[in-house]
Order: C-alpha cells, then sequence, then structure tokens
C-alpha cells in the first residue's frame, strides 16, 4: 500500500542533521510536563502510528524544531525526496491572561526558586487554575496538528515523530512549554521579579550607629566638671545615729 494509506510504499530516506531521540527504547518523556503532552497525544493517534512515530523519532528523522507562541514547527524526512513539513499549533495566552497568571505566579515564593533552577513546579498547574486558564492541553481538540503527508491520518507518524521530539526538548527546557503559550523565558522571569519585589515591604532606612564607647579619658575630668565647686569637710553625724549609742560616760575628775 502506499504512504497515502498510512504505511510507507518505500524505505524512507536518511534525514541529514536530524534530531535523534536519547530514549532508545521504551516510552519517550521523562519528566511529568512532557508526559501531559505525550498523553494528549496518545488520546488522538493510533497505536500503530505511534509506533512508527518513535521509530522516526528515534533514527533521527525530525529536523529543524522550532517552538514559538501558539506554534511549533518541524520537518521529517520520510520515503519521498522532500521532508514533510509538520506543525502542531496550541492557543497562546493573551497579555491579560499572562498577567493574571504572573500575578498567582509570583503570589508563591517558591515557584520562582523552582523555574530559575530550571524546574517546572509540580503544582504550577493550580497557579494557573487560580487564574482560570490551564498551561497544558485539558482537551486533545486544544492542539491543532497538521503535516505535509498524504495519510489521511491525522496525527500522522510524522506528527507523532514529531511530538516525541518536543516531549524531550521539554525535558530539558520547561520554558519551551511557557514559550508556546505566549511567555518568553527572560520575559516571565523578569515579571515575576517584579511583582515579587512589588509585594515585599520596602527596606527600612539604617538609623545612626551607635557611637563606639571611648575609654581613653575615662579616668580624666572632662570640661563638664570645671564648674563643680568642692568644699571637703567632716562628714556629720545624724542624730539619730547617737541616739542610738546612748548617753556618754561622765570624764573623769569632772
Amino acid at each position: 500500500m502506499s504512504e497515502w494509506w498510512g504505511f510507507d510504499g518505500a524505505p524512507r530516506r536518511e534525514a541529514k542533521d536530524g534530531i535523534a531521540a536519547r530514549s532508545r527504547r521504551g516510552e519517550i518523556g521523562e519528566t511529568w510536563w512532557s508526559k501531559r503532552f505525550i498523553a494528549a497525544l496518545n488520546a488522538v493517534a493510533d497505536t500503530s502510528r505511534l509506533s512508527r512515530g518513535r521509530s522516526y523519532a528515534r533514527s533521527g528523522q525530525v529536523m529543524g524544531l522550532g517552538v514559538e507562541p501558539g506554534e511549533v514547527t518541524a520537518k521529517v524526512q520520510g520515503s519521498r525526496p522532500s521532508p514533510y513539513r509538520v506543525r502542531i499549533g496550541l492557543t497562546p495566552f493573551t497579555e491579560e491572561e499572562w498577567e493574571r497568571a504572573e500575578r498567582a505566579l509570583a503570589g508563591q515564593a517558591l515557584f520562582l526558586a523552582a523555574l530559575l533552577a530550571g524546574e517546572m513546579p509540580r503544582d504550577v498547574e493550580e497557579a494557573f487554575e487560580a487564574a482560570g486558564l490551564s498551561l497544558f492541553p485539558a482537551r486533545p481538540d486544544e492542539l491543532k496538528t497538521d503535516c505535509s503527508c498524504p495519510d489521511w491520518a491525522n496525527p500522522c507518524k510524522h506528527v507523532a515523530a514529531t511530538f516525541y521530539i518536543l516531549a524531550e526538548a521539554f525535558d530539558e527546557d520547561p520554558f519551551l512549554v511557557l514559550a508556546w503559550r505566549g511567555r518568553p523565558k527572560e520575559r516571565l522571569l523578569e515579571r515575576l521579579r517584579e511583582l515579587r519585589g512589588a509585594a515585599e515591604p520596602p527596606a527600612q532606612e539604617p538609623g545612626d550607629a551607635p557611637e563606639e564607647p571611648r575609654t581613653g579619658g575615662f579616668w580624666r575630668a572632662g570640661p563638664e566638671l570645671a564648674g563643680l565647686a568642692f568644699s571637703p569637710r567632716a562628714a556629720e553625724v545624724p542624730d539619730a545615729v547617737l541616739r542610738q549609742l546612748g548617753s556618754l560616760p561622765p570624764e573623769a575628775g569632772g
């Protein structure tokens, strides 16, 4: 049968400068966020095309993967001389939607720390849900796939191969997920830092530092004592003390 019906009529051609999947067997996609997109693919593609898509991905048939707001593009070398063009679309968030999402993210200090470390916080979806959004596709039909091959099935094996390479790209850089939704890494981190800074109380101005204690002139009278007058004399014994001593004895010979 021909490739029109989803089967190769000729051996696939070797791709030049193709991107080969790191995974050599089993499932593709290591992190929980890349597995979310693979799950969306599994929900709409048949088993045979998924299997051939993994084979294409592992043999390096995918070339020139690009991630832009709302669109992933790639070229996939099949059995024909020219590679097929693949597109995977996902509606990006509007600027107002990103404002809501960023405020929700900035409200959690751990999110910024994790993103700065190159990780996707596991509960990041809660922040987007609090903003009334879904970072990952909530339904399979949210992903719009297209390929220039003659296969009637959608997604075809070329789209599936692109999905698998994209999943491994997400493993390496979770910010690609956010860029696909419309927010580049630098812009997102800048906004989160701004919002975190605005939420923190301003630092108090440091007061005057206390003077260092000066002990060099401790035993010398300072100018403050110059006006004081001293009149040395014998201390007076209070009458109460004298009464406690009783009467003095008479002097002899008196």
